[in-house]
Protein backbone atom coordinates (compact mmCIF):
# COMPACT_ATOMS: atom_id res chain seq x y z
CA UNK A 1 0.00 0.00 0.00
CA UNK A 2 2.90 2.37 0.92
CA UNK A 3 5.69 2.14 -1.84
CA UNK A 4 7.05 6.12 -1.82
CA UNK A 5 7.09 8.16 1.02
CA UNK A 6 8.36 11.62 0.32
CA UNK A 7 9.97 13.60 3.53
CA UNK A 8 10.60 17.59 3.50
CA UNK A 9 13.62 17.31 6.13
CA UNK A 10 15.14 20.70 7.42
CA UNK A 11 17.79 19.42 9.06
CA UNK A 12 16.12 18.96 12.70
CA UNK A 13 15.46 15.19 12.45
CA UNK A 14 12.36 14.60 13.45
CA UNK A 15 10.94 13.48 10.40
CA UNK A 16 13.89 11.29 10.46
CA UNK A 17 13.11 9.69 13.68
CA UNK A 18 9.26 9.16 12.04
CA UNK A 19 10.49 7.29 9.24
CA UNK A 20 12.96 5.17 11.54
CA UNK A 21 9.49 4.12 13.21
CA UNK A 22 7.37 3.47 10.38
CA UNK A 23 10.33 1.58 9.02
CA UNK A 24 9.54 -1.00 12.32
CA UNK A 25 6.04 -1.21 10.61
CA UNK A 26 5.64 -4.50 8.01
CA UNK A 27 3.52 -2.36 5.58
CA UNK A 28 6.19 0.26 5.01
CA UNK A 29 9.20 -1.65 4.66
CA UNK A 30 9.67 -2.53 0.92
CA UNK A 31 8.59 1.57 0.61
CA UNK A 32 11.15 3.44 -1.03
CA UNK A 33 12.40 7.14 0.36
CA UNK A 34 13.11 10.12 -0.89
CA UNK A 35 15.08 12.51 1.13
CA UNK A 36 14.02 16.41 -0.04
CA UNK A 37 15.58 19.69 1.38
CA UNK A 38 14.59 23.06 -1.30
CA UNK A 39 16.87 26.10 -0.39
CA UNK A 40 15.69 29.37 -1.32
CA UNK A 41 17.55 31.11 -3.85
CA UNK A 42 19.43 33.80 -3.20
CA UNK A 43 21.31 36.67 -5.09
CA UNK A 44 24.62 36.78 -4.33
CA UNK A 45 27.02 33.39 -5.44
CA UNK A 46 28.91 33.57 -2.94
CA UNK A 47 25.65 33.12 -0.08
CA UNK A 48 23.70 31.04 -3.00
CA UNK A 49 26.79 28.55 -3.00
CA UNK A 50 27.15 28.45 0.99
CA UNK A 51 23.32 27.53 1.05
CA UNK A 52 23.60 24.54 -1.27
CA UNK A 53 26.46 23.35 0.67
CA UNK A 54 24.46 23.52 4.07
CA UNK A 55 21.70 22.04 2.44
CA UNK A 56 23.83 18.57 0.91
CA UNK A 57 25.09 17.91 4.69
CA UNK A 58 21.57 18.53 5.91
CA UNK A 59 20.78 15.77 3.81
CA UNK A 60 23.71 13.80 3.98
CA UNK A 61 23.15 13.85 7.77
CA UNK A 62 19.28 12.94 7.43
CA UNK A 63 20.65 9.89 4.57
CA UNK A 64 22.83 8.82 8.12
CA UNK A 65 20.50 9.23 10.24
CA UNK A 66 17.82 6.71 8.65
CA UNK A 67 18.14 3.01 9.06
CA UNK A 68 16.80 1.22 6.30
CA UNK A 69 19.06 0.22 3.16
CA UNK A 70 20.84 3.02 1.42
CA UNK A 71 19.49 1.88 -1.70
CA UNK A 72 15.57 2.59 -1.26
CA UNK A 73 17.00 6.29 -0.34
CA UNK A 74 17.24 9.16 -3.28
CA UNK A 75 18.15 12.50 -1.75
CA UNK A 76 17.26 15.69 -3.93
CA UNK A 77 18.44 19.09 -3.26
CA UNK A 78 16.29 21.46 -5.30
CA UNK A 79 15.99 25.12 -5.48
CA UNK A 80 13.46 27.50 -5.34
CA UNK A 81 10.38 27.59 -2.65
CA UNK A 82 9.99 24.97 -0.60
CA UNK A 83 5.73 25.44 0.10
CA UNK A 84 6.00 24.92 -4.06
CA UNK A 85 8.74 22.20 -4.53
CA UNK A 86 7.40 19.99 -1.97
CA UNK A 87 4.27 19.88 -4.07
CA UNK A 88 6.15 19.48 -7.16
CA UNK A 89 8.32 16.50 -6.52
CA UNK A 90 4.70 15.22 -4.66
CA UNK A 91 2.97 14.42 -8.08
CA UNK A 92 6.06 14.17 -10.08
CA UNK A 93 7.32 11.25 -7.92
CA UNK A 94 3.12 10.05 -7.30
CA UNK A 95 4.46 9.49 -3.80
CA UNK A 96 1.83 7.90 -1.76
CA UNK A 97 2.75 10.13 1.62
CA UNK A 98 4.64 13.13 1.96
CA UNK A 99 6.20 13.24 5.91
CA UNK A 100 6.96 16.79 6.81
CA UNK A 101 7.97 18.87 10.04
CA UNK A 102 5.11 21.30 11.59
CA UNK A 103 5.57 23.81 14.20
CA UNK A 104 1.58 23.64 14.12
CA UNK A 105 1.05 27.68 13.57
CA UNK A 106 -2.22 28.41 13.71
CA UNK A 107 -5.09 30.75 11.77
CA UNK A 108 -2.85 33.62 10.29
CA UNK A 109 0.51 32.89 11.96
CA UNK A 110 1.06 30.24 9.59
CA UNK A 111 0.19 32.90 6.32
CA UNK A 112 2.65 35.41 8.49
CA UNK A 113 5.35 32.99 9.09
CA UNK A 114 5.53 31.11 5.81
CA UNK A 115 4.38 27.46 7.19
CA UNK A 116 5.80 25.76 4.53
CA UNK A 117 3.60 22.54 5.79
CA UNK A 118 0.22 24.78 6.31
CA UNK A 119 0.40 25.29 2.28
CA UNK A 120 1.77 21.75 1.06
CA UNK A 121 -1.68 20.79 3.49
CA UNK A 122 -3.36 23.43 1.07
CA UNK A 123 -2.22 22.29 -2.58
CA UNK A 124 -1.13 18.68 -1.94
CA UNK A 125 -3.28 15.81 -3.04
CA UNK A 126 -1.48 13.14 -0.98
CA UNK A 127 -1.54 12.29 2.44
CA UNK A 128 0.51 14.03 4.71
CA UNK A 129 1.90 13.21 7.92
CA UNK A 130 3.01 16.35 10.17
CA UNK A 131 5.68 15.95 12.57
CA UNK A 132 5.18 18.37 15.00
CA UNK A 133 8.16 20.03 17.14
CA UNK A 134 6.99 19.76 20.32
CA UNK A 135 5.38 16.24 20.15
CA UNK A 136 7.41 13.01 20.94
CA UNK A 137 6.46 9.24 20.43
CA UNK A 138 9.27 6.82 20.90
CA UNK A 139 7.14 4.09 19.02
CA UNK A 140 3.75 3.91 16.95
CA UNK A 141 1.54 1.39 19.24
CA UNK A 142 -1.88 3.46 19.03
CA UNK A 143 -3.34 4.60 15.93
CA UNK A 144 -6.51 6.65 16.46
CA UNK A 145 -8.55 7.45 12.88
CA UNK A 146 -11.19 10.10 13.00
CA UNK A 147 -14.21 8.34 11.22
CA UNK A 148 -17.48 9.22 9.31
CA UNK A 149 -19.23 8.28 6.23
CA UNK A 150 -16.63 9.98 4.40
CA UNK A 151 -14.51 8.36 1.88
CA UNK A 152 -11.72 10.30 3.10
CA UNK A 153 -12.27 8.50 6.62
CA UNK A 154 -12.84 4.94 5.02
CA UNK A 155 -8.84 5.72 3.22
CA UNK A 156 -8.40 6.65 6.57
CA UNK A 157 -8.87 3.37 8.33
CA UNK A 158 -7.36 1.68 5.31
CA UNK A 159 -4.02 3.56 6.31
CA UNK A 160 -4.53 3.13 10.00
CA UNK A 161 -5.22 -1.05 9.66
CA UNK A 162 -1.63 -0.63 7.53
CA UNK A 163 -0.07 1.26 10.33
CA UNK A 164 -1.31 -1.73 12.81
CA UNK A 165 -1.61 -4.92 10.90
CA UNK A 166 0.57 -7.72 12.00
CA UNK A 167 2.17 -5.25 14.65
CA UNK A 168 2.83 -7.14 17.85
CA UNK A 169 0.90 -4.71 21.07
CA UNK A 170 -0.79 -2.51 18.36
CA UNK A 171 -4.20 -1.02 18.95
CA UNK A 172 -6.39 0.76 16.49
CA UNK A 173 -8.77 3.66 18.18
CA UNK A 174 -11.85 4.30 16.24
CA UNK A 175 -13.23 7.36 17.33
CA UNK A 176 -16.71 8.70 15.91
CA UNK A 177 -17.66 11.91 17.25
CA UNK A 178 -21.28 13.08 17.40
CA UNK A 179 -22.97 9.92 15.95
CA UNK A 180 -26.65 10.30 14.67
CA UNK A 181 -28.20 7.69 16.69
CA UNK A 182 -27.73 7.39 20.47
CA UNK A 183 -26.53 3.85 21.41
CA UNK A 184 -25.52 2.24 24.59
CA UNK A 185 -22.04 1.17 23.23
CA UNK A 186 -20.04 2.25 21.20
CA UNK A 187 -19.86 -0.44 18.47
CA UNK A 188 -23.42 -0.54 18.53
CA UNK A 189 -22.81 2.66 16.15
CA UNK A 190 -23.25 2.12 12.55
CA UNK A 191 -20.31 3.48 10.86
CA UNK A 192 -18.06 2.19 14.22
CA UNK A 193 -19.25 -1.24 13.57
CA UNK A 194 -18.36 -0.62 10.12
CA UNK A 195 -15.14 -0.35 10.99
CA UNK A 196 -14.74 -2.17 13.39
CA UNK A 197 -15.87 -5.27 11.42
CA UNK A 198 -12.76 -4.48 8.88
CA UNK A 199 -10.10 -4.34 11.78
CA UNK A 200 -11.56 -8.12 12.99
CA UNK A 201 -10.99 -8.95 9.42
CA UNK A 202 -7.33 -7.81 9.66
CA UNK A 203 -7.01 -9.34 12.61
CA UNK A 204 -6.14 -6.39 14.16
CA UNK A 205 -6.48 -5.36 17.81
CA UNK A 206 -9.23 -2.33 18.28
CA UNK A 207 -11.51 -0.30 20.35
CA UNK A 208 -14.46 2.12 19.22
CA UNK A 209 -15.33 5.48 21.35
CA UNK A 210 -17.87 7.55 20.64
CA UNK A 211 -18.01 11.69 20.99
CA UNK A 212 -20.20 14.39 21.37
CA UNK A 213 -19.80 18.10 21.24
CA UNK A 214 -17.59 20.32 18.70
CA UNK A 215 -15.68 17.48 16.37
CA UNK A 216 -12.36 19.47 16.40
CA UNK A 217 -11.47 19.02 20.36
CA UNK A 218 -13.31 16.30 20.88
CA UNK A 219 -11.11 14.20 18.33
CA UNK A 220 -8.51 16.32 20.22
CA UNK A 221 -9.65 14.75 23.58
CA UNK A 222 -9.98 11.62 22.77
CA UNK A 223 -6.45 11.06 21.06
CA UNK A 224 -5.14 12.37 23.97
CA UNK A 225 -7.44 10.65 26.65
CA UNK A 226 -6.11 7.01 24.74
CA UNK A 227 -2.73 8.15 24.56
CA UNK A 228 -2.99 7.96 21.17
CA UNK A 229 0.66 7.77 18.58
CA UNK A 230 -0.52 8.58 15.98
CA UNK A 231 -4.32 10.24 14.44
CA UNK A 232 -5.29 9.61 11.43
CA UNK A 233 -7.77 12.63 9.97
CA UNK A 234 -9.60 12.58 6.86
CA UNK A 235 -9.24 15.73 5.23
CA UNK A 236 -11.69 16.46 2.28
CA UNK A 237 -10.61 19.01 -0.88
CA UNK A 238 -13.63 20.96 -1.03
CA UNK A 239 -12.54 22.89 -4.21
CA UNK A 240 -13.97 22.89 -7.34
CA UNK A 241 -11.42 21.20 -10.03
CA UNK A 242 -10.74 24.74 -11.87
CA UNK A 243 -9.64 25.78 -8.34
CA UNK A 244 -7.61 23.00 -7.25
CA UNK A 245 -4.48 25.15 -7.22
CA UNK A 246 -5.62 27.93 -5.13
CA UNK A 247 -5.46 27.39 -1.51
CA UNK A 248 -8.45 26.64 0.44
CA UNK A 249 -9.26 29.79 2.93
CA UNK A 250 -11.12 27.58 5.02
CA UNK A 251 -8.13 25.84 6.08
CA UNK A 252 -5.89 28.60 5.43
CA UNK A 253 -7.54 30.77 8.16
CA UNK A 254 -7.55 27.84 10.39
CA UNK A 255 -11.90 27.27 10.69
CA UNK A 256 -11.70 23.75 9.46
CA UNK A 257 -11.60 20.67 11.51
CA UNK A 258 -8.35 19.73 10.20
CA UNK A 259 -6.51 22.61 10.80
CA UNK A 260 -7.57 22.53 14.36
CA UNK A 261 -6.93 19.29 14.57
CA UNK A 262 -3.40 19.86 12.87
CA UNK A 263 -2.74 22.70 15.26
CA UNK A 264 -3.86 21.19 18.74
CA UNK A 265 -3.70 17.09 18.57
CA UNK A 266 -1.23 16.19 21.13
CA UNK A 267 0.61 13.59 18.52
CA UNK A 268 1.98 13.20 14.68
CA UNK A 269 -0.93 14.17 12.35
CA UNK A 270 -1.85 12.51 9.38
CA UNK A 271 -4.37 14.05 7.24
CA UNK A 272 -5.68 12.07 4.42
CA UNK A 273 -6.76 13.46 1.38
CA UNK A 274 -8.13 11.03 -1.50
Amino acid sequence: MIQKILVAVAGRGLCEEMVNMLMDIPAFQGASITLLHVVTPETIADEMSAKLAKGGKILADAVKALKVDAKKVNPRLKQGDPKAIVCEVAEEENVDLIIIGSRALGRLRAILEGSVSQYVFQLASRPMLLVKDDSYVKRINRVMVAMNNSPEAKQSLEMALAFTRNVSGSQLILAHVNPPKAVNQAEEDEVLAAAAAEAKKAGVNYRCITGSGKPGPEICRIAKETNADLLLLGSPDRRPNMAKSLVDLDRLLGSSLSDYVRVNADCPVLLVRR
